[in-house]
């Protein structure tokens, strides 16, 4: 295979709450992966891509700048690879993610998708939704506040309010589900897939794990969700993903969130050389086209 020349952008540091040194850490053991392989990869800031600076013919990335995704899903349609790819990154954010995973058949909670100026409180109650998660639509999660637990329509009335005066102006409304919170990663394409109980291992990034709190250790099919999530992957086109689910006294499983190259935290080591992989195997079947 010919040099390859890669470019790495990173992820802007608003967009990785709590999480900036680990997010930078699993991008560049994947850069230190390609790199050992033969591969050149620059790295540069989202504001570098932004402004210009980038000219190689791949890129890799972790942005969430709405400009950088848009300048992203330009360059593919002038038939540069990325990725993940920057639609890819747009079908992660709430409102696009709901309507995927749930026109694609894959276990997701019951959801109302609203306008944050409307009353809500009818719609709640017809549909027997008391405690509920409310979720900007728009975008992804930079601060706790996008994210709100409510344990009534009441008071998702009230959070409603509070994100319309934010100037946000759709939000996702999720059934809460009881049961046991599973955190996963996965790199599509590969066999690497690797989950854990976040609250038991104490790794949280707004303090929501609380919530569901300990887990119970319910049976499931270990399988069956390394299946729904792969499937997730793919209908929302993204490569390297991690997320949440829920797993239900009866072992159901539902996909609570989904997200576009997380930091992999607990398993940076293991899962980098897959990353590289994945991303390696992406550019000889594109460059075999």
């Amino acid at each position: 295979m010919a040099e390859i020349n890669i470019a790495g952008i990173m992820r802007a540091g608003a967009y990785s709450p709590n999480h900036i040194g680990n997010d930078a850490a699993i991008f560049n053991a994947v850069a230190d992966q390609l790199r050992k392989r033969g591969c050149i990869v620059n790295i540069y800031s989202e504001e570098q891509f932004n402004n210009g600076q980038v000219n190689e013919p791949v890129i890799i990335n972790m942005c969430r700048e709405m400009k950088s995704i848009q300048r992203l899903q330009q360059l593919e349609d002038e038939g540069v690879l990325v990725i993940n790819s920057g639609y890819g990154i747009e079908n992660c954010t709430r409102e696009r993610m709901t309507r995927i995973l749930v026109g694609s058949n894959i276990p997701y909670p019951e959801s109302l998708i609203v306008n944050t100026d409307e009353s809500v409180k009818g719609a709640l109650k017809d549909a027997a939704f008391s405690q509920c998660w409310i979720k900007r639509g728009d975008f992804h999660a930079m601060h706790k506040e996008d994210v709100s637990y409510v344990r009534h329509p009441e008071e998702a009335q009230e959070v409603l309010q509070e994100y319309f005066l934010r100037g946000i102006k759709r939000a996702v409304i999720n059934r809460h589900l009881v049961g046991d919170l599973i955190k996963f990663y996965g790199v599509q394409g590969t066999p690497f897939f690797f989950w854990f109980y976040p609250f038991d291992e104490g790794h949280s990034k707004y303090g929501h794990e609380a919530i569901n709190g300990k887990s119970k250790g319910i049976e499931f099919d270990r399988q069956h969700m390394r299946d729904i999530c792969q499937r997730a992957s793919e209908v929302l086109d993204v490569k390297i993903y991690g997320g949440d689910c829920i797993v239900s006294p009866d072992g159901d499983i539902r996909i609570i969130d989904f997200n576009d190259w997380p930091s992999f935290a607990p398993c940076r080591q293991e899962a980098a050389p897959y990353i590289a992989k994945c991303i390696l195997t992406t550019i000889k079947d594109h460059t075999s086209k």
